[in-house]
Parts: structure tokens; sequence; C-alpha cells
């Protein structure tokens, strides 16, 4: 990795393993991309993206920090909703709640995504997988 050093506006261009590994904390620590780079002493959202593509070493650290910070967010969704994190307002913590379980499952589907069932058909081929949906009321009224 290459020294960084800063831009004129403060922003570093170059990759240096300080700022990627501070970059990479702060993803644990269930802040986003965007919100670490905001901060005026982080690259740019788009600088981070040129350094993933240019540098595997950094891009296996940040998808370790991903899935680390899709834990994060699982975290605060039981803070969430055993009131040590909430807002009061149900709605909101429901709105908060959802959005990390979203956020997770993207960033760690393995583990925290919908499991989605496919059976092999015949020498390994997929099989036809059939999906129902019923009514909120759970029962097939439709006489049509």
């Amino acid at each position: 990795m290459n020294s960084g050093s800063p831009r004129a506006d403060g922003r570093p261009k170059r990759l240096a393993r300080r700022i990627a590994e501070r970059i990479c904390e702060r993803l644990v620590e269930g802040e986003s991309l965007r919100s670490v780079c905001r901060d005026p002493q982080m690259p740019a959202a788009s600088t981070v993206f040129a350094w993933l593509a240019a540098d595997a070493a950094f891009a296996e650290q940040y998808a370790r920090a991903r899935e680390a910070q899709a834990d994060a967010l699982a975290d605060e969704i039981v803070d969430i909703a055993d009131g040590a994190d909430s807002s009061g307002d149900a709605a909101r913590d429901r709105l908060r709640i959802d959005a990390r379980k979203w956020a997770s499952a993207r960033l760690a589907p393995r583990k925290y995504g919908d499991a989605v069932k496919v059976e092999a058909g015949a020498k390994g081929a997929p099989g036809a997988v059939v999906v129902f949906a019923l009514p909120e009321n759970g029962r097939d009224d439709d006489k049509s």
C-alpha cells in the first residue's frame, strides 16, 4: 500500500494502511461507508471503491469488515427490541429494526438472509421451485 498524503481539501487520495484500518474499524462498529466518507479526514467513497479495485489485501480486509458489520447490526436489533437503544416510538423502532435486518441480510446473506431451499432433480439438474402465497387471512377463498 502506498503512503497516504492528504489532498489540499484534507482528504487522502492514496491508500494508507492506517486509513484502510480505520475505515474497516468504523464499518465493524456499525457505521455506514457513506457516514465514514463524510468525515473530512477520510477519503471520498469513490476513492475507497478505487482502492478496493486496485488492492486485493484491502478488498479482503473490507469484505471481512462488512461481514462483521452485519453482526454489529444484528446486535443493534436486539438492543432496540429490548429497549436499550429505543427511541420510545414503536413505529420508529420497528423501522430501525427492519432497516438493520435488511442490511445485515445483504451483508451476510448466509448468516442473516432468508433461507431458500432448492431441491435438485435427476442427475443434479435443478428442480422446479413452486411458491404459493395465501391471503393475509391464511385461507384460499378464491372461488374463481
